[in-house]
């Protein structure tokens, strides 16, 4: 805590020193930082993608319809479509 009261006190009597101009690139410099850190900390939270199927895959073939696997029943399915 005591070598960052001292920073605090070495940059605002640095600070005092500059020109308005080269205080404001100052100011613009410490917003970029504060930028890169919020940008750091949104990349840290992004959570990994994945498809609905992985998200749900506990819930995969827990109704049982009596259907069957309608991926195997592609042939019944278009009689079906047929007939309609």
């Amino acid at each position: 805590m005591i070598q960052a009261i001292s920073y605090e006190k070495i940059i605002l009597e640095s600070l005092k020193k500059l020109t308005p101009q080269q205080q404001q690139e100052v100011l613009y410099f410490i917003e970029f930082l504060q930028f890169k850190e919020q940008k750091k900390n949104l990349s840290d939270k992004q959570e990994e993608v994945i498809s609905m199927l992985e998200a749900a895959q506990e819930f995969v073939g827990c109704v049982e319809s009596g259907i069957g696997d309608l991926s195997l029943k592609k042939k019944e399915l278009n009689k079906v479509e047929k007939i309609n």
